[in-house]
């Protein structure tokens, strides 16, 4: 006969790690900036657990969290070896406001850790840096509980901390928007883009603006970062000029909406009811201070899914 008491059991235990992973998602799409990653990392994090003495595991919360960190950390350490290779850019995975992958999204820090800019940014840092800078300022862990997880002293995961913070904190200004201004800005600079005159585009951008376009070498995408709000504006002028060429390489005529992705306002693309870029906006108190064009398919899945699924979406009235 079929032991149903340990059936219960590990119902109980399956439906306990499910009750975390949206937490363990958004905590390794923090640290990966790739969705699909995280949602390995986690997959790979529930094999452990399944397979764990459970009756040993005291707080199963910190011991899911130390094994997908674990995870996690050796994926970083052997992404960027792949990232080497990379062609041309790597940028983050964009997610739709809604996503699960955001997670928390109550104070300031918990937002902006996940945005697009911040996400790039993270990647200066070293994998270390990058858990303990998470934990501690997206998802509130002590001191203690980040150097218990990582298996180093508290005195040096405040250290690690403090340089972490260090390297991100002095390069951060972000403006917090609303969903209304967030369509005011995309409309501003779709116009801007739009117009085949680069002044529009410099009044909109701060003067050391950076523009980064990720094609992954799978979709045509430029190789180096633009830097400078002249170069920029003159980059976009060209990169939204018409032309039967450009159609056909996009396929057809593209259609523009505005959306929330990551916590900010972007643009995105449709060409044939297929998306094919998402151009994210970074809003300071001065201006636009960054521009991440994300036209990788692989890492348009997710996004294009979801917004298929919270259809239809009202185009911006402008047209290519």
């Amino acid at each position: 006969m079929p032991d149903y008491g340990a059936m219960s059991l590990r119902t109980h235990e399956a439906d306990l790690f499910e009750s975390f992973r949206g937490r363990l998602e958004a905590i390794a799409y923090r640290l990966l900036g790739s969705a699909g990653d995280a949602e390995d990392a986690v997959q790979d994090t529930y094999l452990r657990w399944h397979a764990a003495d459970r009756e040993r595991i005291e707080t199963p919360e910190a011991w899911l969290t130390k094994v997908l960190t674990n995870i996690c950390l050796n994926q970083l350490t052997s992404a960027r070896a792949r990232r080497e290779t990379y062609v041309g850019q790597w940028l983050p995975e964009p997610v739709l406001d809604g996503d699960r992958m955001l997670g928390p999204a109550d104070t300031f820090e918990q937002r902006e850790s996940v945005s697009m800019a911040m996400l790039t940014l993270m990647e200066r840092l070293s994998p270390k840096e990058r858990v303990v800078y998470v934990l501690r300022e997206a998802f509130g862990y002590a001191h203690h509980e980040v150097a218990e997880i990582l298996d180093i002293t508290e005195s040096n995961c405040q250290q690690i901390y403090r340089r972490a913070k260090q390297h991100l904190v002095a390069e951060r200004s972000r403006t917090e928007i609303d969903l209304v201004a967030a369509r005011k800005i995309t409309e501003e600079f779709l116009a801007a883009a739009l117009s085949g005159d680069t002044e529009p585009l410099i009044r909109l951008l701060v003067a050391d603006a950076v523009s980064v376009a990720d094609g992954g070498g799978k979709t045509v995408a430029r190789l180096t970062p633009v830097i400078g709000a002249m170069e920029i504006a003159k980059y976009l002028r060209g990169l939204f000029h018409r032309s039967d060429s450009k159609r056909a390489l996009v396929g057809g005529d593209p259609v523009f909406y505005a959306a929330v992705v990551n916590g900010g306002p972007a643009v995105l693309i449709e060409v044939g009811e297929r998306v094919v870029g998402v151009i994210c906006l970074d809003v300071t108190p001065g201006g636009l201070a960054s521009i991440h064009i994300q036209v990788n398919p692989d890492k348009l899945r997710r996004i294009a899914r979801q917004w298929a699924a919270a259809g239809p979406h009202e185009p911006l009235p402008m047209s290519w």
